[in-house]
């Protein structure tokens, strides 16, 4: 597998894992029950998975020479800096935590999917 054949691969990943994890964190906001350790577990394995994308691509890009849209790695680097953005306010919101962490996970998913629709070449 090439790794642009990889990034495309990730890229739907890194889509349905942040569009899951942040409906279920919506849901954990009003349904006590729904709210575990393994939410946040699997809210950071798909936020990683946005770091493991945009370096794939990058190498990618540095690897073969690629000339690639602005607003494509703009996308991608949004996406990454947002993982940040959120991170940094998880103390300070802590009672609205899960709408904080829900609506993050579908605007980072929002963000994969503009990105793919943005030819990378």
């Amino acid at each position: 597998m090439s790794l642009r054949d990889l990034h495309v691969t990730l890229g739907w990943v890194v889509v349905v894992a942040n569009g899951l994890v942040g409906g279920w964190a919506l849901a954990a906001h009003w349904l006590t029950g729904l709210r575990s350790r393994v939410l946040w577990i699997a809210t950071a394995a798909a936020e990683i998975t946005i770091a493991v994308q945009v370096i794939i691509g990058v190498v990618d890009m540095q690897r073969n020479d690629l000339e690639v849209d602005g607003v494509h790695l703009f996308y991608g680097f949004i996406a990454l800096f947002t993982v940040g953005i959120i991170y940094s306010y998880r103390q300070q919101l802590d009672t609205w935590r899960y709408l904080l962490y829900g609506f993050g996970g579908l605007f980072l998913m929002g963000l994969a999917l503009r990105a793919m629709f943005i030819p990378a070449s």
